[in-house]
């Protein structure tokens, strides 16, 4: 809005000249038709070479870097590739950068502005910092640059905040492992601070009704290894989708897209129900589609999501649904008629026995490690030889770099976890992620605040008057009055997956008085729902 805004003020058709982040960040909120309509005729990525066009304007988007800057003045600084230039960068420019861009080019500059936009909108309750090196540099016992990246993602925690105009009171996870949360959260809260210290009309900015949860990866080491069976986690499992794209071909041979996004409301319908629902439901939309006979261009349709549906294996034998629910039953603990799981190891087996692939095979045994809290060295050696995975060890004892008790001199006890045995529908889906008790309690106002220190002290909303249960049906009250429009951002520094990107909008339906919204450092969780694999196995020795 603000960059054609500005854009309205001219009747001249434009050039926006993107670079790589903010290219991927338009993509996700916009369309060339939107663009065209607004007289910009052309998208140029910034890194390349471009032909002259003196009598447009050109709009410069783009991260407020050296590279950017130096390729800005490359644009002006000899002979001028554009009539003027409207920059817009996605953060704060460096007073350095500034300066030269001024000295260089500052007489073609019409406009210059610093939007709050260095994040990466995924969804429309999921964010990421699109930085795909973080995770290295923060776990790495390698790692130089621990410090400079922390500090880039509380920038971009601040630019969600921002973007968002909220001023939210910090908490982190207390993790007697790691001090990153507790870092980030320092770091967040006192850009915070700076930011908001005085707002448009010089007064000093009152917090609002928010709160930021900032975790480590190993308060669940489980959800992101379990294969996750609702619709949208098992299109990306199983089925060859390239930024959020799925390729097919139509019944006369045609190549197709459809984008998987917001704007596409069968997918945002149906990616978070069980397969086993979706697969219930396409006959029904079957006969509703063939009645309206509508297919609209670059949208799941009907006959594409039925060859995506094809393309997943069937889960209905019994040997597979056997080993499934034993995966099951190691995550949460007890079988499915709610006995507890007395010896972990035998509960394992079947899955190893089972013609899995080797990464199946290694979620399998970091499953049991899991639920056990750690094992020994000898019992690890003997499972990897069991299973055949020696070049594979690393996958495993690289967890530890995430705080994961890997090789303890004893066996633990399992984890504590909520009872949701009344919430189950499925067998082989009684997993539920330990973010949503997270976020059901802080909702209620019932976080210990020893595991969860305020950094900031939070608005009243959020600290303990008005809580809406998360796991009631909402009823409209005077509390929830006092409560509309609150918001809880999470983030967690190991990344996220499908099932608690679900989570974030499971309670947001229930408690409906606050929107959750979930967020990691990375673009995404490899399509196969481990994080990353080759980081995981050269954690402590890049290739």
């Amino acid at each position: 809005d603000t960059i054609i805004a500005d854009c309205r003020k001219s009747e001249v058709w434009k050039i926006l000249i993107l670079d790589a982040f903010t290219t991927k960040l338009l993509s996700s909120c916009c369309k060339m038709s939107d663009l065209m309509s607004e007289k910009i005729t052309i998208v140029e990525n910034l890194d390349k070479n471009r032909e002259p066009v003196p009598e447009m304007n050109a709009i410069y988007f783009m991260s407020p870097t050296a590279k950017c800057v130096d390729a800005l003045i490359g644009d002006f600084k000899s002979k001028p590739k554009y009539k003027a230039a409207y920059v817009y960068f996605t953060d704060y420019l460096p007073d350095d950068l500034f300066n030269n861009m001024k000295m260089y080019c500052g007489k073609y500059i019409r406009v210059c502005k610093e939007l709050n936009m260095s994040f990466m909108p995924q969804e429309a309750q999921v964010f990421t910092c699109d930085n795909p090196g973080a995770f290295w540099s923060i776990y790495s016992p390698k790692s130089q640059d621990k410090k400079k990246t922390l500090e880039k993602l509380a920038d971009q925690l601040v630019s969600v905040c921002a973007t968002l105009d909220e001023y939210p009171g910090v908490r982190y996870k207390k993790d007697s492992n790691l001090d990153n949360a507790k870092t980030l959260a320092e770091l967040v809260d006192n850009k915070l601070a700076r930011y908001y210290e005085l707002d448009d009309s010089g007064k000093k900015k009152e917090k609002t009704q928010a709160q930021v949860l900032i975790l480590e990866r190993d308060f669940d080491p489980i959800s992101p290894i379990l294969h996750e069976l609702t619709y949208q986690a098992m299109a990306y499992d199983l089925v060859d989708i390239q930024n959020d794209t799925y390729n097919y071909k139509s019944k006369d041979g045609a190549e197709k897209q459809a984008l998987l996004n917001e704007d596409d409301m069968l997918w945002v319908k149906l990616r978070h129900r069980h397969i086993a629902e979706v697969s219930a439901e396409i006959p029904k939309l079957v006969k509703e589609i063939s009645a309206s006979k509508k297919q609209p261009d670059g949208k799941i349709t009907i006959s594409n999501l039925a060859q995506m549906m094809k393309k997943m294996p069937s889960f209905r034998r019994q040997k597979d649904q056997k080993s499934f629910v034993s995966v099951q039953d190691l995550a949460v603990g007890s079988d499915v008629e709610g006995v507890k799981v007395k010896d972990p190891m035998r509960t394992l087996l079947p899955v190893l026995l089972h013609q899995y692939s080797t990464y199946d095979k290694i979620r399998a045994v970091l499953l049991y490690i899991f639920s056990v809290s750690g094992t020994t060295d000898e019992n690890l050696s003997k499972l990897i030889q069991h299973v055949k995975i020696e070049d594979e060890r690393d996958f495993i004892l690289n967890w530890k770099e995430l705080g994961v008790p890997i090789i303890t001199p004893t066996s633990c006890s399992f984890l504590f976890l909520r009872d949701r045995s009344q919430e189950e529908k499925y067998n082989l889906s009684r997993w539920t992620p330990v973010i949503k008790d997270v976020i059901e309690d802080a909702v209620e106002n019932k976080l210990d605040i020893k595991e969860w220190p305020h950094q900031s002290e939070s608005p009243a909303v959020w600290n303990g008057s008005g809580a809406v249960s998360a796991r009631q049906k909402h009823k409209a009250s005077a509390q929830d009055e006092r409560r509309s429009g609150s918001r809880l951002i999470i983030f967690i520094l190991g990344g996220i997956s499908f099932s608690e990107m679900r989570c974030a909008y499971e309670v947001t339906q229930s408690v409906k008085s606050c929107e959750v919204i979930i967020g990691e450092p990375r673009y995404k969780i490899a399509d196969d729902g481990l994080p990353n694999k080759p980081f995981y196995k050269n954690v402590s020795n890049r290739q």
